[in-house]
């Protein structure tokens, strides 16, 4: 099973991006688990800093989030589940498909990209 990263409102995204970044740099995906907007909010910013923590590694993420329910003191309640996967190799940078332009826009040669620039929405692996 992957690793459970819990993400609250108070946790700090820059903590929780450490956390990622650990672990994506030893496994091939891993979990967080979020329970109300502000804390889904601090995970989704916790990504997009490990991304950047990750680069040098060549290492890129992909997310695939969903919702689950979990008991917490008797208590059903929604949880985000999010899963993150490392984007596969075949897509980072090599190929054409998958590129970054100096100002973080990404250009792609797939999608019907307008003025060659185009944020993938879904990367099937």
């Amino acid at each position: 099973m992957a690793e459970l990263i819990r993400v609250s409102a108070q946790s700090r995204s820059t903590a929780v991006a450490g956390a990622i970044a650990g672990v994506m740099r030893e496994q091939e995906q891993t979990e967080m688990q979020a329970i109300g907007a502000s804390a889904v909010n601090q995970a989704i910013k916790a990504v997009a800093i490990a991304r950047g923590y990750l680069e040098q590694d060549g290492i890129d993420l992909v997310i695939a989030p969903m919702f689950t329910e979990v008991e917490i003191e008797g208590n059903e309640r929604t949880a985000v589940r999010i899963t993150i996967y490392r984007r596969p190799q075949s897509l980072l940078n090599g190929n054409g498909v998958y590129t970054r332009n100096g100002n973080g826009t990404v250009k792609s040669a797939v999608n019907g990209a307008v003025n060659g620039t185009v944020v993938p929405s879904l990367v099937l692996a």
